[in-house]
């Protein structure tokens, strides 16, 4: 009933900047969460950013803190993710994430999102 779709991945220097997009589609009961991971080979998936589309809190990762921003369009029913200053360890497929809410909280963990979209593969080079 729920499907993602990522686009905007691509390959650039350090320092360059892209904006991916999640196309979802379905429905979701009461509030729910989305997320951004991203998994490099021979790493473990790790969490980006999350929102919570009932009160619209963000989190970002450590890592991305300051660099990147996430948004979204209600009306398309879009999230983005605009990642500036872009690094080599940013190298990374990234993932669109999706999953109903319980309360107030969104999951930092991948296990915890039963919706995922096919990954677009960013690629950073120096």
């Amino acid at each position: 009933q729920v499907q993602l779709v990522e686009s905007g991945g691509g390959s650039v220097q350090t320092g360059g900047a892209l904006r991916l997009s999640c196309a979802a589609s379905g429905t979701f009961y009461g509030w729910y969460c989305m997320a951004w991971f991203r998994q490099a080979p021979g790493k473990a998936r790790e969490r980006v950013a999350r929102i919570n589309t009932g009160n619209s809190l963000t989190e970002y990762a450590d890592s991305v803190k300051g660099r990147f921003t996430m948004s979204r369009d209600k009306a398309k029913n879009v999230l983005y993710l605009e990642m500036m200053s872009l690094k080599t360890e940013d190298t990374a497929i990234y993932y669109c994430a999706a999953t109903e809410v319980g309360g107030t909280d969104c999951s930092l963990y991948p296990t915890d999102y039963p919706y995922w979209g096919q990954g677009t593969q960013v690629t950073v080079s120096s």
